[in-house]
């Protein structure tokens, strides 16, 4: 009796080795949580980067852009938001020069970007902006209506004359441009319009209101209502466009994070598809 009772006892007690997990390699309690604590960092990592792909809620943030950055951005807003559940990206869209001023005279905004350092100089002058940096670059091609039915044959003297020509006013990015290429051409011309954004510019071709305008490349890709004339020399009058958050800003950390989307690679894929070229390293 006492025999059988030891064997029972000793069953029991292999049985309950068994489910405990007991091994006769004699492996210690640290060699057994290792897996454990493994699977719990690989856990805590999956959480930390599963939390960093949902993005952040940056809040309502308000952006004043170029007008000639209305298709690009508006693309790119959308694409924040997906990426930043909760975050509402505001735009109002303008000649550079008016969104300087409206900024001067108190608007509301947290980063601006403009097409051009000179207005962002502006800007800086005013005591208006942050440090500022570039974000994308642009040159000028000269647009006539679909088919060119004002017969225009480039961007000379004597291919213009008689011709309706509408450009940006002086002052404005592309009308700042203009004038340069114009004086490095040695082109003079007398316009029948002159526009205080690039949109309304192009809009006058399009509708066939000019035989010939002169727009950014950007402009011109967007629309299939035109067609493109190279520019002589156009490659060296760039379009520096800059940006920089603005001093009264509400909302500074989203205005931050909006650039710093603008400015990351899947940012610049967007701009190069619409035809603007790379930032410069100033």
């Amino acid at each position: 009796m006492l025999r059988k009772s030891g064997t029972s006892f000793a069953l029991l007690a292999t049985a309950a080795c068994a489910l405990a997990g007991c091994s006769g390699g004699g492996s210690t309690e640290s060699e057994q949580s290792e897996p454990a604590a493994a699977l719990q960092s690989e856990t805590s990592q999956s959480s930390e980067a599963a939390s960093a792909s949902e993005g952040q809620n940056y809040g309502d943030i308000t952006i004043f852009a170029a007008k000639s950055l209305t298709k690009s951005f508006t693309e790119l807003g959308e694409a924040f938001e997906a990426e930043n559940p909760g975050s509402k990206v505001t735009f109002s869209f303008d000649g550079s020069q008016n969104l300087v001023d409206q900024i001067h005279q108190g608007s509301p905004a947290d980063a601006l970007f403009t097409a051009d350092q000179k207005n962002m100089d502006k800007a800086a002058e005013n005591g208006d902006v942050e440090a500022d940096a570039s974000y994308a670059t642009n040159t000028l091609v000269m647009v006539v209506p679909k088919g060119n039915p004002g017969q225009v044959e480039g961007f000379t003297t004597e291919a213009l004359e008689g011709k309706k020509l509408v450009v940006c006013a002086e002052g404005v990015p592309c009308g700042n441009a203009t004038k340069t290429l114009a004086e490095k051409n040695g082109v003079t011309f007398q316009a029948v319009s002159e526009e205080q954004n690039v949109g309304d510019t192009l809009a006058k071709v399009e509708t066939g209101e000019a035989d010939a305008g002169l727009v950014y490349k950007t402009d011109a890709m967007s629309s299939d209502k035109v067609d493109v004339i190279e520019i002589e020399n156009a490659d060296q009058v760039v379009n520096d466009y800059r940006v920089a958050l603005t001093k009264s800003a509400k909302n500074k950390e989203g205005g931050q994070a909006f650039i710093d989307f603008i400015l990351s690679d899947k940012g610049q894929q967007v701009l190069d598809a619409y035809g603007f070229t790379a930032p410069t390293t100033k």
